[in-house]
């Protein structure tokens, strides 16, 4: 399919989306925020992962700030292109890895915090932009920032609004890694290869898991993870794993 703000291509079950407005640092339209919906929304069934990144020298500098419609109802902007954008992202069926390249800003930091793994060039960097304009934080940034880094760091970033490097995020547990410029695109490329070789369906059993043990008391977490072990072990991933392994090879997984 043809977008006009993003690219979008599949290869050997690899889907990669690159945000791609890099004139304006890949900020965020209305028709950026419908395409990426869509794109991760209809993915067919060869992706088993997704690779999210930015073109140019930024990831995304958040919201399109000349988009007047958007700044005339930023509630309803919000509530109908945004919230379904990350949802498509958090409800992916495939496992999202934010390759965040450069700098990401606002609701395009919080874009890429919601990925499953975020990984980022030792040049990026993370900046909660929003008291710069008098706005507060949005696209979930509240959400998932104070847990992943507490809430002290996420209150220092979002009223502050000072740009946390990548090295500093990764310290601080906000994403999973930080790689030094010249291996980000082989590393992201590796981490990518892994997943989409790996078990999809048990992955997406994790994600789910993880999802729900902000909610659920300790009683309703093993019951769901009890639930969900019994579902994988019922799967032909799980016989293919112990089979491999009591073969001493490598085990080829399906997703099923």
């Amino acid at each position: 399919m043809s977008y006009e703000t993003i690219q979008f291509g599949i290869r050997d079950g690899i889907a990669t989306l690159i945000l791609n407005r890099p004139d304006v640092m890949n900020a965020l339209n209305s028709k950026m925020r419908a395409e990426v919906t869509e794109a991760l929304t209809t993915l067919p069934e060869e992706v088993r992962c997704v690779v999210m990144t930015g073109s140019g020298r930024a990831f995304c500098s958040g919201q399109d700030l000349t988009d007047r419609a958007a700044a005339a109802d930023l509630e309803g902007t919000l509530r109908k292109e945004y919230e379904p954008m990350l949802r498509a992202v958090t409800g992916c069926r495939a496992p999202v890895i934010a390759a965040v390249n450069g700098v990401a800003a606002g609701a395009g930091a919080n874009l890429a915090l919601v990925a499953d793994v975020v990984i980022a060039a030792e040049s990026a960097s993370f900046i909660q932009a929003f008291t710069r304009i008098g706005l507060v934080p949005d696209a979930g940034g509240t959400f998932a920032i104070p847990r992943s880094v507490g809430a002290a760091r996420a209150m220092g970033m979002m009223l502050f609004a000072e740009p946390v490097s990548a090295r500093q995020a990764a310290d601080w547990g906000m994403i999973w890694e930080a790689l030094p410029d010249a291996d980000f695109a082989e590393g992201v490329a590796a981490r990518a290869r892994k997943l989409a070789d790996g078990p999809t369906a048990a992955y997406l059993s994790i994600r789910q898991l993880v999802a729900a043990s902000t909610q659920n008391d300790m009683d309703a977490q093993l019951a769901l993870e009890a639930k969900m072990q019994g579902q994988a072990g019922r799967s032909a991933d799980f016989v293919e794993g112990v089979t491999a392994f009591l073969e001493k090879r490598k085990a080829v997984f399906t997703g099923r």
